[in-house]
């Protein structure tokens, strides 16, 4: 009986020790500090999207990722950027005036209230 004990307490405190070197040597394995609850470090210009704006681009960390409705909402504001420039672009080439192009509001972009 003493024996088991014994070897349990010992499989305990290898275990740990494990344990204590991986979170040293590995981290949390976070880039980003955590944000605190409910704050949402989306952030996106109104207009003129840049390669540096979605470079700096982050996202509210939850438990399985990344918030899904963060991601959504820069993904459509992303795509709604690409099709005033292709816009432009088809415009300049035939050399009229330049249409404005309705943005695009996702349903879940009022609930998420980043969207500037």
């Amino acid at each position: 009986m003493t024996t088991a004990l014994i070897y349990l307490v010992v499989m305990v405190l290898v275990a740990a020790v494990v344990f204590l070197l991986s979170a040293l040597v590995f981290g949390r394995g976070e880039e980003l500090a955590p944000l605190p609850p409910g704050a949402s470090p989306t952030r996106l210009p109104p207009a003129d999207v840049t390669s540096n704006d979605v470079r700096n681009l982050r996202f509210q960390q939850v438990l399985r990722g990344y918030k899904m409705t963060e991601v959504d909402w820069a993904l459509d504001r992303l795509a709604t950027e690409v099709d005033e420039l292709k816009a432009r672009i088809a415009v300049l080439e035939e050399g009229r005036e330049p249409e404005p192009v309705a943005e695009h509001v996702p349903e879940h972009a009022a609930e998420n209230g980043s969207a500037t």
